[in-house]
């Protein structure tokens, strides 16, 4: 679960935001998310190696997204799921604030490119952080990990759609069909969905839903800004805190309390998940390229599963963990492309 990320193929993991140079063939991309993604950093940026070897930092934002589920649990014990949101925005807006003032990165400056980026803030971050915290009041931070991991195949769906360079083949028509059949799988279809919470998980697919929304929305309008991407993502933080801010009062009463334990769930869901992740994708992405980085997005989903049984005891049937493989079988397939023949050699 991020903010923002860079990355140019398969859907970014939860939240993160793409913003490619040019048009891209596919909708959905990642981040994984994250999260999670788009524009190539300066080759400057990338000659000094950082510290860590890119599988630790990989590693680290696989944990780091896949414990965000468990984390907006622990944050809707203590506030509303509004107050959440908007305590994951300004921790994550303060992070990256922080690294562009480090880095010396000016703000978008057109009026133009600002509007964009406020539409962007609410379909990949105010919109979907929002959703997930409500959808967490009635159903399993398990569960919501799962729905998470449908973002690529709504983004697939959307693409025939919304970009016409965007052809579909068997294999990712395919795949399509394969992951909504692991979405039935793991809601129990054959039950009749039998002790399932309607309304809580379809806020987790409907978020789920809104990242690629967002994605699409992000490729079309703001390639070629001219601004770097962590600029573009530090803004699109901004704005989407200043959305929250003003929706939370209207719905929301300022709490009696802060308790511990959901005040650090929520800064850490933030600065961590939100801040240092998009952070993290960044830096893998420059490194090791989007192909590689947006890997992370099938380890969401894992870890989120095993973060919810193992810390809070959350009970797990037979059909959730099978139906999450077959969904992200299905996501790696619409993501993937047929290898190219090469021409036999002239004797």
């Amino acid at each position: 679960m991020t903010a923002a990320a860079v990355t140019t193929d398969p859907d970014p993991a939860p939240g993160t935001a793409t913003v490619p140079p040019a048009p891209t063939r596919t909708a959905s991309t990642a981040a994984s998310a994250a999260a999670s993604t788009p524009v190539s950093a300066p080759a400057a940026t990338s000659a000094r190696r950082p510290a860590l070897d890119w599988r630790i930092r990989f590693g680290a934002l696989s944990l780091i997204w896949g414990f965000s589920f468990l984390l907006i649990k622990v944050g809707t014990e203590g506030y509303a799921p509004f107050q959440v949101t908007l305590g994951r925005l300004l921790s994550g807006t303060a992070v990256l604030a922080v690294a562009m003032v480090v880095r010396r990165e000016r703000l978008p400056r057109t009026a133009r490119t600002w509007g964009h980026l406020a539409v962007a803030a609410f379909f990949l971050n105010a919109l979907p952080f929002s959703l997930f915290a409500y959808s967490e009041l009635t159903i399993p931070s398990t569960l919501a990990g799962i729905c998470n991991a449908t973002s690529p195949l709504w983004g697939m769906a959307l693409s025939l759609v919304a970009l016409s360079e965007d052809r579909p083949t068997r294999r990712r028509v395919a795949g399509l069909g394969l992951g909504f059949l692991g979405v039935l799988t793991v809601l129990g279809a054959w039950q009749g969905f039998s002790g399932l919470d309607f309304s809580g998980t379809a806020m987790a697919l409907l978020a789920s839903l809104s990242y690629p929304i967002g994605w699409i929305y992000v490729r079309r309008t703001l390639a070629g800004s001219g601004s770097s991407t962590l600029a573009l993502t530090g803004s699109q933080l901004f704005l989407g805190t200043v959305q929250i801010a003003l929706v939370t009062p209207l719905f929301t009463s300022a709490p009696d309390g802060f308790p511990l334990l959901p005040t650090l769930a929520v800064v850490a869901l933030g600065a961590l998940g939100t801040g240092l992740a998009v952070l993290l994708q960044y830096g893998l992405v420059e490194e090791v390229g989007p192909t590689t980085a947006q890997m992370v997005t099938y380890f969401i989903p894992v870890i989120a599963t095993a973060a919810g049984v193992a810390v809070l005891g959350e009970q797990l049937s037979w059909n959730t963990p099978v139906g999450a493989l077959i969904v992200l079988a299905g996501a790696a397939l619409t993501q993937s492309r047929a290898r190219t023949p090469k021409p036999a050699p002239r004797s």
